[in-house]
């Protein structure tokens, strides 16, 4: 299958098999299958989360971020015609660290690279921002089933 960006979220639908609440990429923006992918989350205050995460104080929390970004890894791996069909499944987070909050309102601008596939196991990196400030990064190990 081709596809064209912007990728909306009923695109993204068609590749990943997350669905709400558990969707966290809103829109791919960039794309080179099995390489890299650019994409975007806005946070909303509606989100189930934040009724338990410092209600009073609503934060984004950092393991849904690196799941974010790690979903944003799996569009780029799933484009790949040979791995459509995939289910993508965490493995690991390396080296991951939270250098920002993420709270309602905010856009979160991610990318995510793939660094290594082999058999079926691999490992990438992302990077998140908000207004153009690293709130979170790390390595995200990876399986394909």
């Amino acid at each position: 299958m081709e596809w064209t960006l912007p990728l909306y979220a009923e695109d993204i639908r068609k590749i990943l098999p997350h669905r709400y609440p558990f969707l966290l990429v809103d829109r791919v923006v960039a794309l080179e299958p099995g390489k890299f992918a650019a994409g975007f989350k806005n946070v909303t205050a509606n989100e189930p989360h934040f009724n338990g995460h410092f209600p009073d104080y609503n934060l984004m929390p950092g393991v849904l971020i690196m799941e974010a970004m790690a979903q944003l890894g799996g569009i780029a791996l799933l484009t790949v015609p040979e791995l459509q069909g995939k289910l993508p499944m965490f493995a690991g987070i390396d080296h991951a660290r939270f250098r920002g909050q993420v709270r309602p309102g905010d856009r979160l601008e991610m990318e995510t690279y793939i660094d290594r596939l082999r058999g079926g196991m691999g490992k990438g990196h992302g990077v998140a921002k908000v207004d153009d400030k690293v709130v979170a990064e790390g390595e995200i190990l990876f399986a394909l089933a």
